[in-house]
């Protein structure tokens, strides 16, 4: 009963309060990016992904907020592009797989090159550790050790572990990205 009154309530603000929200996905290839915007945006997971050329833009709604989302391709020849995308946006996902040891101190050092740039200064970021369902993978406090995020202190930065195919924290960090829509951050 309760949660058809909270669908309701929802329902009704939709009609008044429409938030939106843009935010640029980047991550080194095979992390898992196109796989997040699936599974939020449709709640489906698919092994079968094409890794992206380039970029894809996709709106997904959740609640009253629509998401602008930018997942831009992550092989060494498109990551010229990120910080192009990472301008002006409310949030920076930055998708790290978590069960590739190998590729984690790649990942950090493009996430802080990233970040140096003074164009995207102040700019929030979602660190998310996908495949936590691979038992070898990096739980969030190696995540965090291992990408030096607690060196990050010019934004505000949050570190999730998620897994897009069985939908762990996807939940969670949907409430993150609603938390920091335009609205949310007047």
């Amino acid at each position: 009963m309760l949660a058809l009154i909270n669908r309701l309530l929802d329902w009704f603000k939709s009609l008044f309060w429409k938030e939106e929200m843009e935010l640029t996905l980047v991550g080194l290839q095979h992390s898992g990016k196109t796989t997040f915007v699936n599974v939020i945006a449709s709640g489906h997971f698919s092994e079968d992904m094409i890794p992206t050329v380039g970029f894809n833009m996709r709106k997904v709604t959740k609640g009253n907020v629509t998401i602008k989302i930018w997942d831009i391709g992550g092989q060494p020849r498109f990551r010229s592009m990120w910080e192009r995308y990472c301008r002006g946006v409310n949030a920076i996902v930055y998708m790290v797989d978590a069960a590739d040891r190998e590729k984690v101190e790649a990942s950090r050092n493009e996430l802080h090159n990233l970040l140096d740039k003074p164009q995207l200064q102040g700019i929030p970021i979602l660190v998310l550790g996908n495949k936590r369902d691979i038992p070898s993978a990096l739980d969030e406090k190696q995540l965090i050790e291992n990408m030096n995020l607690a060196a990050i202190q010019d934004r505000e930065i949050c570190c999730y572990s998620i897994s897009c195919k069985e939908r762990d924290n996807i939940d969670i960090t949907l409430q993150w990205l609603i938390q920091h829509s335009k609205s949310g951050r007047s």
